[in-house]
């Protein structure tokens, strides 16, 4: 109001200005007589036709709240870092972030031995490494110590992959290669300290070639992902013409990569801005980019949503206590976009951890939440409720079509049975529980939280603490000893098979279930299940589409309802707000590909 008053005031001052301008005292102006009339003509100019301003081609996006954790391929494990990453390089191959899909990346064609096991990529030989000068403000060629070009070559790949498998990196995203590849286990466990027998080998500067553990349909996915990816050598460690950098090689100043974008700018917990590179070749699957610059902030949900009505940003998720005013809205519901999403939403139980290291405890909290409920009231968004941890819609995965009772449903009378059980036994009440869960710092994950917390505090009497801890720090924490009971996480699609969801996230040394050189559990679930480890070993090897299905589900079975390891809550889609000039793809995997959007002038 104060702002408001302040500027009628203003504007009252300036009126009797303006007005005694408008109108200079005439000069000789003839009087008027019976035989001469005078008119005065008032001429009003037609203003110049104005040109429509250039809208600058520049995408604005949001991360989320909290700092992009890392842009380095061989540590990276977050949909922020690696939408980046995915942006600055290329593997190998390279997934349609809208039908998953795979099609070439830096390798244009690849050979497969007879037993399916050994392939060999040959490479593209006219990309270059690049940088962004901040002197001369534009992306330049970065040279070798004897003036030449760099170009990206498959001894680069080469070292990326090892790189990422040698111990000291400490790569999060290692087993999946530890999982795939000939030898990987050994030299990333430290049982082999010899990188050559690890089955991956450039044999020159273009060809490649990989010695895979199983004649598995996804070999090809998992080797286009970006832990397998090219990085620089000589930036990292040093040569004769550049010093090393090490873990700071990917700050700006330093970065070099060689995808259709590449780091301008990074200001830590604020934004980030990549920048189209002119020397990315391009092709029909990952054109040269339309879109000069894509600038991240680094908002909670509520402010972007704000931001994008203020014209200030071109997407963002919509808030699920926005959803109802946004599809009511006649200008928002245009722009709004419920699609796809192959994630899964799910908790994940510390097992070790004190009371929830009974399995009972696990299936009671998980079976004393009404998901439909959830979705209907809290989410808003389409959702569909989870009983497992696959996405419907992989390759390999089960769906509510052929498996309807398959994992955990909202089940209050057996709730209580398992936890009445259990409280008989240990000589305690419900309300005596000390339980606490954890999720990372976002509006919409507290709101998940709460109803959580409240359905636990409804149907079962237990008062469960929330916590949470920004996104960087949260990571961190969840692969810990100090793991909560209770942690919030969440999966999406590095490539379109269950073998990436219920083995790759859950079995002993996947993602959220990480072990030490021994096998001894460091973090996360902290949970072992021999019967459910060959379940996903022989899915992975089976050929029969069918029976991979029924493998993938007895294991399921086991995660979700039996061990109650982790409680799915709901299969995502994405509920998303986009600017009329904004030509774009929808990803169904959470990473965007920003080169093929476009900024269109026209709207």
């Amino acid at each position: 109001m104060r702002r408001a008053m302040l500027v009628l005031a203003i504007v009252a001052l300036l009126v009797p200005v303006v007005a005694g301008c408008a109108a200079p005292a005439p000069t000789a102006a003839p009087q008027a007589t019976p035989e001469t009339k005078v008119v005065e003509k008032i001429i009003t100019p037609t203003p110049a036709p104005t040109a429509k301003p250039k809208r600058p081609n520049v995408v604005r996006a949001n991360f989320g709240a909290g700092d992009v954790p890392t842009l380095d391929p061989g540590v990276a494990e977050d949909t922020s870092s690696i939408t980046v990453i995915e942006e600055c390089f290329v593997g190998l191959t390279r997934l349609d972030e809208v039908t998953s899909e795979l099609h070439p990346g830096m390798a244009t064609k690849w050979d497969v031995s007879a037993d399916g096991k050994t392939y060999t990529f040959h490479l593209r030989t006219d990309v270059p490494w690049v940088k962004y000068d901040g002197a001369k403000k534009q992306v330049v060629k970065v040279q070798d110590c004897k003036g030449k070009d760099r170009m990206v070559t498959a001894y680069d790949f080469e070292y990326g992959i090892l790189r990422a498998l040698d111990p000291k990196t400490a790569s999060p995203y290692a087993y999946v290669l530890d999982f795939a590849i000939e030898g990987a286990d050994a030299y990333n466990n430290g049982k082999n300290t010899d990188p050559k027998s690890v089955g991956v080998k450039a044999l020159d500067e273009k060809t490649l070639e990989v010695k895979f553990l199983e004649p598995a349909a996804y070999n090809t996915n998992i080797i286009g992902l970006w832990t397998a990816m090219a990085v620089p050598k000589w930036l990292i460690e040093g040569d004769d013409c550049t010093e090393a950098r090490g873990e700071r090689w990917i700050e700006p100043g330093f970065f070099q990569s060689f995808g259709p974008y590449t780091l301008k700018e990074w200001i830590h917990d604020s934004t980030m801005t990549i920048v189209k590179n002119p020397f990315w070749p391009g092709d029909q699957w990952t054109p040269k980019p339309k879109v000069d610059e894509v600038t991240f902030s680094m908002l909670d949900e509520n402010p972007a949503m704000a931001e994008f009505e203020a014209g200030n940003l071109d997407a963002a998720a919509v808030p699920s206590t926005d959803i109802d005013r946004v599809k009511a809205d006649p200008k928002l519901s245009k722009l709004l976009v419920i699609a796809p999403n192959l994630c899964t939403y799910f908790y994940g139980f510390n097992t070790t951890a004190p009371v929830v290291n009974d399995a009972r405890v696990r299936r009671a909290l998980s079976m004393a939440i009404d998901r439909q409920k959830l979705v209907d009231n809290v989410l808003k968004g389409g959702q569909e409720p989870a009983q497992w941890l696959a996405r419907p819609g992989l390759a390999a995965a089960p769906t509510m079509k052929d498996h309807p009772d398959l994992g955990v449903k909202f089940n209050l009378a057996e709730a209580k049975k398992l936890l009445d059980e259990y409280l008989k036994e240990k000589g305690t009440t419900a309300d005596k529980l000390d339980i606490t869960l954890m999720y990372n710092t976002s509006t919409g994950h507290q709101r998940i939280a709460e109803f959580m917390q409240q359905q636990w505090k409804d149907n079962l009497g237990i008062n469960v603490k929330v916590t949470s801890q920004e996104w960087k720090v949260f990571l961190q924490t969840t692969k810990g000893k100090d793991t909560p009971q209770i942690y919030r996480m969440g999966w999406c699609l590095d490539y379109p098979d269950a073998n990436n969801f219920t083995r790759e996230v859950v079995a002993s040394g996947g993602s959220n279930n990480p072990v030490d050189e021994s096998g001894k559990p460091l973090g996360g679930l902290m949970w072992k299940n021999d019967k459910f480890e060959k379940l996903v070993v022989d899915a992975a090897r089976e050929q029969d589409p069918k029976k991979r299905v029924e493998l993938y589900a007895q294991a399921e079975q086991i995660l979700c309802y039996e061990d109650a390891a982790i409680i799915p809550l709901y299969w995502y889609t994405r509920v998303t707000v986009t600017q009329p000039w904004i030509k774009r793809t929808f990803s169904v995997g959470g990473h965007e590909r920003y080169e093929h959007w476009e900024v269109l002038q026209d709207q």
